[in-house]
């Protein structure tokens, strides 16, 4: 063989084992664990499904998967409905390139912080005697404080879209600075109103980017259990949290067994997305 063509495996392979020293490896090792038996003080190497019995009949566990998609699909949702907006006004309406970059740098200061220092900042403010209740007392509009704004699904929700809307921005930003503005101009002088320009082109262009999106906010939401554990105060659950939990119980077979469910499931939704939109062939 010629060293033509050995090169690209060479090439490739400082790449290959990277990926298959801190991805294949880990991801088998968690597979192998999950067949693992456990009592209370430790594991067995062994070959059992009773993890995965447990998990897949057991009432709590698919309430706490479901529970986990309603979150991903409500914060998807508002994601895509916020991050679209802001990349469209950042793409079409802001003219000048330096201060499209300017806006964009604006709406990633927040990253320069914590998730958690992010995330916890909203409990003075939605608190029983927070900013917004106390605000919203002293202007007569309640009679006393809104008990759904901190400890529930809402700040759950609210905290979650504050932490991911900018992975769905950054994508749809990139893919709507990418469309030729020759072909607005087309439609325009074909006799399309701004509804039909934003439906018939600029949506469909922006597909990609889209569904790029879809993908960091699905695959962040499903497992996060930080947010869910700080945000509900203990109210509500999530798989990651399910997961943290059962970790910290030292039920490490039962934890893998979750995280192969929950890493599946994943996959599940991010071949949907690409099944609906080939990435690869849009861009």
């Amino acid at each position: 063989m010629t060293l033509s063509r050995i090169a690209p495996y060479l090439q490739a392979t400082p790449l290959t084992a990277i990926l298959a020293a801190f991805l294949v490896l880990p991801i088998a090792t968690i597979v192998m664990v999950s067949f693992w038996d456990y009592d209370s003080i430790q594991i067995f190497p062994a070959f059992v499904f009773t993890n995965y019995e447990e998990s897949l009949t057991s009432p709590v566990t698919w309430s706490t998967y479901l529970n986990t998609l309603k979150y991903t699909v409500i914060v998807w949702a508002v994601t895509l409905l916020i991050g679209f907006w802001v990349a469209y006004y950042l793409a079409f309406h802001i003219r000048s390139a330096t201060m499209q970059m300017v806006l964009f740098l604006v709406c990633t200061i927040p990253f320069l912080t914590s998730n958690i220092i992010r995330m916890i900042s909203w409990i003075p403010f939605l608190g029983r005697n927070g900013l917004l209740n106390q605000t919203l007392m002293t202007m007569g509009l309640i009679d006393r404080p809104l008990e759904f704004l901190l400890f529930s699904d809402f700040a759950v929700v609210l905290a979650m879209v504050h932490l991911y809307t900018l992975f769905m921005v950054t994508p749809i930003f990139n893919t709507l600075m990418r469309i030729d503005r020759a072909l607005i101009e087309a439609a325009r002088d074909a006799g399309a109103n701004g509804f039909q320009i934003l439906t018939n082109v600029i949506i469909p262009l922006a597909k990609p980017g889209i569904a790029i999106g879809s993908i960091f906010v699905v695959t962040l939401v499903m497992g996060d259990f930080i947010t869910v554990r700080f945000m509900s105060g203990g109210q509500s659950a999530s798989v990651g949290l399910m997961m943290a939990n059962q970790i910290a119980l030292l039920q490490y077979p039962a934890a893998a067994a979750n995280a192969v469910i929950l890493l599946v499931l994943v996959l599940l939704l991010v071949g949907a997305i690409l099944r609906i939109v080939n990435i690869r062939k849009e861009l």
